[in-house]
């Protein structure tokens, strides 16, 4: 069962103004970082995995991405300020915590992590780490440039350009295409993490990370994520790699849980 929290607010060091469910109190402290496209309010199984962490002794943080929901920012999104909202909710979360990243999250996690940040642990589900530099690059700068004029839904096609064609087709027959569109935004942070993390080496990356780093994927996952997976836990400073119940780039909410509440000691 998912528990009703109050949604908070918190304001960044550049002036946004994020909006977050904190679940649990005391204990070790986890922020989940969304990938491209979810927030709160629709996507319970992040919700419902916080609930079941709390109920272990794991306070956790979920937040709407800037431009997203309840967390609306005007201009550019930038990383910079993306990171600054993770910052925001770490404080939030106690001071310190474990992130949770998941698919292009995981590549903000980790530059949360190379920039300083007090970060405990990186948990990384799903990230999808398959492409090289030069090809980052390539798709992320026609994504900007459609962005930069004003071509959000032409964007939002390239940022989604390998994933399966059919699921912008559900999106569209399911009638939530215009408000994935809406928040195209917010993916400039995505592009802008997956491009630094792609620019060099996977073990020069991650060489400022000295917390633990676990990259899991789930056990009906895409070609290429357990690969990606595990050069992470290869490269990582003190990283390995694991499957978990999940599917379709989603995990299941129990059983990731309980691999979170075992990484932060309360397994």
């Amino acid at each position: 069962m998912v528990s009703w929290v109050m949604t908070e607010f918190a304001i960044t060091s550049l002036g946004d103004r994020v909006a977050f469910d904190h679940h649990g109190s005391g204990g070790p402290a986890v922020v989940f970082i969304a990938g491209a496209g979810p927030h709160r309010a629709g996507d319970p199984g992040t919700t419902a995995t916080a609930t079941l962490l709390a109920q272990r002794g794991v306070s956790s943080i979920v937040y709407d991405r800037l431009g997203r929901n309840e967390s609306p920012a005007g201009g550019d999104i930038t990383l910079e300020r993306e990171l600054a909202a993770v910052a925001a909710m770490i404080d939030a979360a106690g001071g310190s915590a474990v992130l949770c990243g998941h698919s292009s999250g995981c590549a903000i996690a980790i530059e949360a992590a190379r920039a300083g940040l007090p970060v405990t642990g990186l948990v990384l589900w799903e990230a999808p780490f398959m492409k090289d530099g030069a090809d980052t690059r390539e798709w992320i700068d026609e994504f900007e440039r459609r962005l930069d004029i004003g071509d959000r839904d032409g964007a939002q096609r390239q940022y989604m350009r390998d994933m399966p064609a059919e699921f912008i087709e559900m999106a569209q027959q399911a009638g939530i295409w215009d408000g994935i569109v809406a928040q195209v935004g917010s993916l400039r942070a995505d592009g802008r993490s997956l491009v630094a993390v792609s620019a060099e080496p996977l073990d020069r990356v991650l060489a400022p990370v000295t917390a633990p780093v676990l990259a899991v994927v789930g056990t009906d996952t895409f070609p290429g994520m357990p690969e990606a997976a595990d050069a992470i836990a290869a490269a990582a400073v003190d990283g390995r790699s694991e499957r978990v119940p999940g599917a379709q780039h989603m995990w299941d909410p129990e059983a990731m849980a309980q691999r979170i509440a075992q990484f932060v000691g309360r397994g």
